[in-house]
């Protein structure tokens, strides 16, 4: 993995019903649907790509922080030379998904399960993940006066993004893996599996009406806050702590016209990421000012402070964690079995990659032929 300094960040994922295939999550970070214009901009200057303009969407959550931070400082448009970046945020999956189907977004940050809905549903046409960028983040957070084991989780209610997104699918998978019986569409059986936007899983966990979440940062950091107790970071469940939470995609029909442009951004992102993974606490103090300008108000430091370092920065995809995360969706019976070859086109990532030093990535034999 390029970058291993692990860096604290999280995100949610959230869905759009129509969509079999883990339920067209949103990417958990975000609450809302519409996209804007940032407003801040850094002038392009030098020569020009092949293309005047690259759009580029993220959303304004930490999990996000390669955009926040590489679109903030500059540092993507400064390898895109006289090609302007234009900024747009998203507070959901699918509506970034729409922006690059309709032609209005060329390239985007977005978590696992919109990326494999998207693709599925245009039978491999209309994207291919480029990069990685987050890794982690995500964790089982709960009221210790009601539960206390892991055990303690049978009978209670249990909260996650969306039905079929990605943390929903990891607590089903792992109460599959306990033993334990839930009907993966209503939620109900031995654990309540209760399908909450994170924008309230905060009042719900205040109220009472749950007992727990399996969520993102950082909507676990604000449950802690309020008297929760992480009782499981999903990232011992996995094979080296390491499992995607935010990807990079691009139009497949932008990376054909402009692989220069492609390559620059890629160039940036990598660049990036690095600089986050050096300095930690300049990049979180840099990804809270980008949200704030974005939002208009930033993170508390009781809930960013616990949040940044438990999200990894990195350009490995990850390529081996998606597919996993796919085949728990079908063990779930969320989706029928997904065709996810050629989802990967990691070409120009690991020609940047060479050029900086950095050890190649790879896909998972998911990679376009």
């Amino acid at each position: 993995m390029p970058a291993t300094t692990r860096t604290t960040l999280r995100r949610g994922l959230a869905a759009a019903a129509a969509l079999p295939l883990l339920i067209g999550a949103l990417a958990s970070c975000g609450y809302g649907s519409d996209a804007k214009n940032d407003e801040k901009k850094v002038a392009a200057e030098g020569k020009k790509l092949s293309a005047d303009t690259v759009r580029l969407g993220y959303f304004p959550n930490l999990t996000h922080a390669t955009a926040l931070i590489g679109v903030k400082d500059g540092l993507i448009q400064k390898e895109l030379g006289g090609t302007e970046l234009k900024p747009q945020t998203f507070n959901a999956g699918p509506s970034e998904i729409e922006a690059l189907n309709g032609g209005s977004l060329d390239i985007g940050f977005i978590g696992p399960s919109p990326s494999i809905n998207a693709y599925v549903k245009s039978k491999g046409k209309n994207l291919r993940i480029i990069s990685g960028s987050a890794s982690g983040g995500v964790k089982l957070v709960v009221n210790p006066d009601k539960i206390k084991t892991l055990d303690d989780l049978k009978g209670k209610r249990i909260a996650t993004p969306q039905k079929g997104n990605t943390q929903d699918v990891a607590l089903l998978n792992w109460i599959a893996e306990k033993g334990w019986k839930v009907d993966p569409e209503s939620g109900k059986g031995d654990v309540s599996v209760v399908r909450t936007d994170n924008k309230v899983t905060p009042d719900a966990f205040k109220s009472g009406s749950i007992d727990g979440a399996w969520v993102p940062e950082p909507t676990a950091s604000k449950l802690v806050a309020q008297g929760g107790s992480v009782l499981l970071d999903e990232t011992t469940l996995w094979p080296e702590k390491k499992f995607v939470i935010t990807n990079i995609i691009v139009s497949q029909k932008f990376l054909t016209e402009h692989p220069d442009v492609v390559e620059a951004v890629l160039t940036g992102t990598v660049k990036t990421n690095e600089w986050i993974n050096a300095n930690p606490d300049k990049a979180k103090a840099s990804a809270n000012a980008a949200l704030k300008s974005l939002g208009g108000k930033a993170l508390d430091a009781k809930v960013i402070d616990p949040a940044w370092p438990s999200i990894a920065i990195t350009d490995d995809p990850l390529a081996a964690t998606l597919k996993t995360q796919s085949e728990w969706a079908v063990k779930a019976q969320l989706i029928k079995q997904p065709d996810l070859a050629g989802i990967y086109d990691l070409k120009l990532l690991n020609k940047v990659l060479k050029a900086a030093g950095k050890p190649e990535v790879a896909d998972a034999g998911l990679g376009v032929k």
